[in-house]
């Protein structure tokens, strides 16, 4: 690997985008309309939380910040960037490149977790990507993670503080003040008991790893981890290394759902691990379909699941896709009343020593609109399931990082089946690209994006969830018309 150093001051520097987007201003008289009347309006500003990338001396990491055009009312100009998470760190003056992907790149093992803020035009939509490869030693592998936005709360399920497992909760703060943090784990005994796991003080504007295993007597191998912020707002993510499996990011998984869709299973998966987390007073009674190419079937031995109330589930579900590429749809049996549960999946391609892993969580459904960054012209695959209804959805791949035009296509989703297929490519564009995701018509849609970079026989890959960006939203006239509207 090329190891050229290139300064974080500089790698930050060069990560904001300008693209088309719309700005709120004041619509409406304010004395005629009504009071309780609301306005689907653009956000002003957009938060975003990136984990420190590795601290191992074989990482190189690439960072790519893009907002999509089209958002009605585009008008005026904004800014997008990212600054490290210390309490000393300050705003650096962004490049600006217009409408496409701006990246930069880090080799440093002491790179540090980062604050985004974009405002204006660049804010509805945006997103960042980290991707790390790590080519030997100690966690080696591909890592990916679409930045997360400051919450209260989240939920990961398929983490371990296993002999063989090496997990850290990386916390950031974006604000000012001091969070509190509460980690709870929950493992097939239910709650494990912390030492250390309540109250955990997360300095304003920095970040805190906390390494799972010291926080439990426990080795236990598959754990639901459970995050609230009793005081603050933080970012969380979950780094997991592997002595045999590689490394990747376990992202946020969707809220306690009483049915659950984990999109985007590669059709090559040696193996699958479904976790699962009972977070209601009584057991869960599940149902598990696997959505393939051509309609909804029952992994053979694996209809249903039991899972006690307060614990957490494992099941080994072995090459569940069997060449095709599928979803996993939980819903609730016919057995008892519906509980809410959390979800997700380890997945690994590959064999022997040449094997690699990467998680795939319960995703939300694209209610509209869902962007992923760094799409490379070979090794992005993007998944699309419809449930419910069959669904229209139309996918646009942006100019590329170093020029191009932007290229969309419509694609229908029959209901019950996932749409495994290569994301267009821009015209004549080189460089990574951005790919969004506009649910046109039909049914709730659910999607993912893997990005497959294979190294010296390794088949290292990563599966990015793709949930609603939330770039629009409902807002009281009143509130519209003072311009105040964050996400």
């Amino acid at each position: 690997m090329n190891r050229s150093t290139i300064s974080l001051a500089g790698a930050v520097a060069a990560l904001a985008v300008l693209t088309g987007a719309a700005v709120v201003s004041g619509g409406g008289d304010r004395d005629t309309a009504p009071v309780a009347s609301a306005a689907r309006l653009p956000v002003q500003r957009s938060n975003l939380l990136c984990p420190a990338p590795s601290s191992s001396e074989f990482a190189n990491t690439t960072y790519t910040s893009f907002t999509p055009q089209g958002t009605a009312g585009a008008t005026g100009s904004g800014s997008a960037q990212l600054v490290p998470a210390t309490p000393k760190g300050k705003a650096l003056t962004p490049l600006k490149a217009a409408g496409k992907p701006a990246t930069s790149s880090t080799d440093k093992p002491d790179a540090p977790a980062l604050i985004g803020t974009a405002d204006g035009p660049l804010a509805p939509g945006w997103t960042v990507q980290q991707t790390t490869v790590v080519d030997t030693g100690a966690g080696r592998g591909l890592l990916g993670a679409s930045c997360v936005a400051p919450d209260s709360e989240f939920w990961f399920a398929g983490a371990s503080t296993g002999p063989d497992r090496q997990d850290f909760l990386h916390l950031v703060n974006p604000d000012d003040t001091p969070a509190v943090v509460d980690i709870e784990l929950y493992g097939k005994d239910g709650l494990l008991k912390a030492s250390t796991g309540d109250g955990v003080t997360v300095a304003g504007k920095s970040a805190k790893p906390v390494l799972l295993s010291t926080l439990v007597a426990d080795k236990a191998q598959d754990l639901t981890v459970h995050v609230v912020a009793r005081s603050g707002r933080v970012g969380a993510a979950v780094q997991a290394i592997d002595k045999k499996l590689g490394s990747d990011w376990l992202t946020p998984a969707a809220e306690p759902a009483t049915s659950l869709v984990l999109p985007g299973i590669p059709a090559d998966a040696a193996t699958v691990r479904l976790v699962v987390y009972a977070a209601g007073s009584d057991d869960a009674d599940l149902t598990l379909k696997l959505a393939t190419p051509t309609g909804s079937i029952t992994p053979a031995g694996h209809e249903t699941l039991h899972v006690k109330s307060g614990m957490t589930s494992a099941v080994d579900l072995g090459d569940l896709t069997k060449g095709e590429a599928g979803s996993l749809v939980i819903t609730s049996s016919q057995v008892h009343a519906a509980v809410p549960v959390v979800a997700g999946l380890r997945v690994t391609r590959g064999k022997g020593a040449k094997q690699e892993m990467a998680f795939l969580p319960a995703t939300p459904a694209i209610e509209t609109r869902s962007t992923v960054a760094d799409n490379r012209t070979k090794g992005s695959t993007l998944s699309l399931v419809a449930v419910g209804q069959d669904a229209s959805v139309k996918i646009t791949a942006s100019a590329g990082s170093s020029g191009g035009e932007p290229v969309s296509k419509t694609v229908s989703v029959k209901a019950g089946t996932t749409v495994a297929l290569p994301p267009p490519l821009p015209a004549s564009g080189k460089g990574t690209f951005a790919v969004t995701v506009e649910r046109v018509s039909g049914g709730s849609v659910y999607a993912s994006r893997t990005l497959a970079l294979p190294l010296d026989g390794v088949p290292m890959f990563t599966i990015q969830p793709m949930s609603d960006d939330h770039g629009m939203v409902d807002v009281p006239a009143a509130r519209a018309d003072l311009g105040i509207l964050n996400h």
